[in-house]
């Protein structure tokens, strides 16, 4: 929160980034780029279809490249679960590693800005209950979301098809209605469904119309809620789908200002792996300086 409150840092001064992005973004790509240009960062240009992993290169080969031109930190979303798993276990890598996603695994930049979205609202954690309605099973974000605010205490509640609440999920929390989510939850996060990870068969017999009725968020749903509750969305938002039009930027929703801070939040994050290199490097000088006397 001390970057919203006007905080600057050049830390980034001669650092290069580079944003390995396999998979289509909007804002987690350009949040990181901001996040990247405003600790004074240089950003090394990747385009996944103009990059050599179209002639076979594998994802170890691309960071060792960016690593051995020069670059300090790669941020990577990719669609494999645990990607990062073999870079980690199975290299010796000294480029720093920013999970930028990974499949339907875990998005922890998203829940990190979420969290602090929901904490500055409501200044605690423990006892808020928690609703995270749709595509469950392929999301990312409600797998990260589900287990961190557990861990901090929340009470988590999940709605939408029954087939993608999945046991994982069921072992979190309970399976609610829409309308019951609306009435009781302080937090009521929407998913859009993720048609590209959906079969021929699913997709086919989807219908639009249907599942907004069934479990989109309305006005009418909207006038359930308590006055203090939050309406979050990590979008892109399928607007008609999981969310009418007139809901997006109602006065429950904080769907834009989760954008606005997920810069901040990821300031943060780059800060704190550069400040780790910062300290190895003066560790280093000490016992140099050390060795000289």
């Amino acid at each position: 929160m001390e970057f919203k409150a006007g905080k600057k840092s050049s830390i980034g001064t001669n650092k290069f980034a580079i944003n390995l992005f396999f998979e289509n973004s909007t804002r987690t790509k350009s949040s990181f780029q901001v996040a990247e240009m405003k600790l004074g960062m240089n950003e090394i240009e990747f385009e996944a279809k103009t990059s050599s992993t179209t002639k076979g290169e594998s994802l170890y080969d691309t960071v060792k490249t960016e690593e051995s031109i020069g670059a300090d930190i790669v941020v990577i979303r990719h669609s494999e679960d645990n990607y990062y798993e073999d870079l980690v276990n199975n290299h010796d890598l000294k480029i720093h590693i920013i999970n930028g996603g990974d499949g339907t695994g875990q998005h922890p930049s998203q829940s990190l800005l979420d969290l602090m979205t929901i904490y500055e609202h409501f200044g605690k954690f423990e006892g808020l209950k928690v609703g995270i309605i749709g595509d469950l099973s392929h999301s990312r974000v409600a797998h990260s979301n589900a287990e961190i605010l557990t861990r901090l205490g929340a009470k988590m509640y999940f709605g939408g098809l029954n087939a993608w609440y999945t046991p994982e999920f069921a072992e979190i929390g309970p399976h609610m209605s829409v309308d019951e989510l609306c009435q009781e939850m302080d937090v009521v996060m929407l998913l859009r469904v993720q048609h590209e990870r959906l079969s021929a068969e699913e997709n086919h017999n989807f219908s639009k119309a249907d599942y907004f009725k069934n479990y989109g968020l309305d006005q009418r749903r909207v006038a359930l809620m308590k006055p203090e509750t939050m309406i979050m969305h990590p979008a892109p938002v399928n607007r008609g789908a999981e969310i009418a039009d007139d809901v997006v930027e109602c006065d429950k929703s904080y769907i834009f200002p989760q954008m606005a801070n997920g810069v901040f939040m990821r300031m943060a994050m780059i800060e704190a792996v550069l400040e780790g290199d910062k300290a190895s490097e003066e560790v280093a000088d000490q016992k140099r300086q050390t060795v000289l006397r």
